[in-house]
């Protein structure tokens, strides 16, 4: 799509259509964060849609949210996300799960003092989800099945593409509209200390973030759009150093779930300097525009809280993700379809 010089307020004034992607960064429960971003960006219908990238939770996300874009529009798709994350916490209404008296009493989230998740933590490194036997199946797989129409979804407006990892190669593998099913959703979360790898065609798959949180590279070779919204929800900063064993271990897995996405789009950086600018691909990307909207807040929430999945927390990060939303519109709205707001290229640099 050309670029106009037209400032984006200008565009949402006369309405004029803007095609965008969409990143979306899995995170567990965090991805209500996500929820909240999406919802207040599907009441700008100036934006329009055209691919979705999405690992893990965000996976769900863009499945859940372009079902609703196919079935109905963005008011369904608003609807069904909010009905998904409802789902997902009355499912876990009795999980073991659960933040102890005094976190609750001092309004904290996370669960590390919680006596479940810290037998969880202990048996993960000893026992295999493979001893179980098969008992330990993901809770999810019923709710993707009801809610989500696959078909629908194949023929759907919005081009998806959805991470997961190849056990047995350790390459990421990018499912498209076409192919997705509950089965690839669940791959693209699958944690393997928790659950059994999911077979796809005889071929096991675990987390797409080891691989890609979230993938770029099909949002600049197979969409349009020349504006990315790269929604983060894993901390890439933290100012202090973690000292305790679960304070390194959380910043570890931060680090490590954040590295492929950081490594791509350091790639992408170094392409637009070096690619021939008269291939179509280094177009593609010398012309993209990419915005991350993110907040200070997931720098405040330990990785066991991943794991929570109580309605007042699903609900305090939707709230976080729409006002993240909108402080970025307050921002950068005379930014979107001109200019980029996040600098890709000052990763060169680190």
């Amino acid at each position: 799509m050309a670029e106009t010089a037209k400032s984006g307020a200008a565009r949402r004034a006369a309405k004029e259509p803007l095609l965008i992607d969409l990143a979306l960064q899995g995170g567990g429960s965090h991805g209500a964060f996500t929820w909240g971003v999406l919802d207040r960006m599907l009441e700008e219908d100036w934006l329009t849609i055209e691919g979705v990238s999405g690992t893990s939770a965000g996976a769900m996300n863009a499945a859940v949210m372009a079902c609703g874009l196919a079935s109905g529009g963005r008011e369904t798709a608003r609807e069904m996300l909010a009905a998904f994350w409802r789902k997902v916490s009355d499912a876990a209404r009795f999980s073991p799960f659960k933040r102890g008296p005094v976190d609750m009493m001092l309004g904290r989230w996370t669960l590390d003092n919680s006596p479940a998740f810290i037998a969880m933590d202990l048996m993960a490194r000893l026992v295999s989800p493979y001893t179980l036997g098969g008992v330990a199946g993901n809770p999810l797989r019923d709710i993707l099945i009801e809610m989500i129409d696959f078909k629908a979804l194949a023929e759907g407006p919005v081009k998806l593409f959805i991470t997961a990892t190849n056990v047995h190669t350790g390459q990421g593998r990018v499912f498209r509209r076409h192919e997705i099913s509950a089965d690839v959703l669940l791959a693209s979360a699958c944690l393997p200390s928790l659950y059994q790898a999911v077979e796809i065609d005889g071929i096991p798959y675990w987390d797409g973030g080891y691989f890609g949180n979230p993938t770029m590279t099909p949002l600049v070779r197979e969409c349009e759009s020349n504006d990315t919204f790269l929604i983060q929800i894993n901390p890439v900063v933290r100012p202090t150093t973690p000292k305790t064993a679960r304070d390194i271990e959380s910043r570890l897995n931060e680090i490590s779930f954040n590295a492929p996405l950081l490594k791509e789009l350091r790639m992408m950086a170094m392409m637009r300097r070096v690619a021939d600018p008269g291939h179509p691909e280094a177009k593609a990307l010398a012309e993209m525009r990419i915005h991350r909207i993110t907040s200070d807040l997931m720098v405040t929430l330990g990785h066991s809280s991943k794991l929570n999945a109580e309605w007042p927390f699903l609900q305090m990060l939707f709230e976080a993700g729409r006002q993240a939303a909108i402080d970025f519109g307050r921002a950068h709205l005379d930014d979107v379809g001109v200019r980029s707001t996040y600098d890709i290229d000052s990763l060169l640099e680190v």
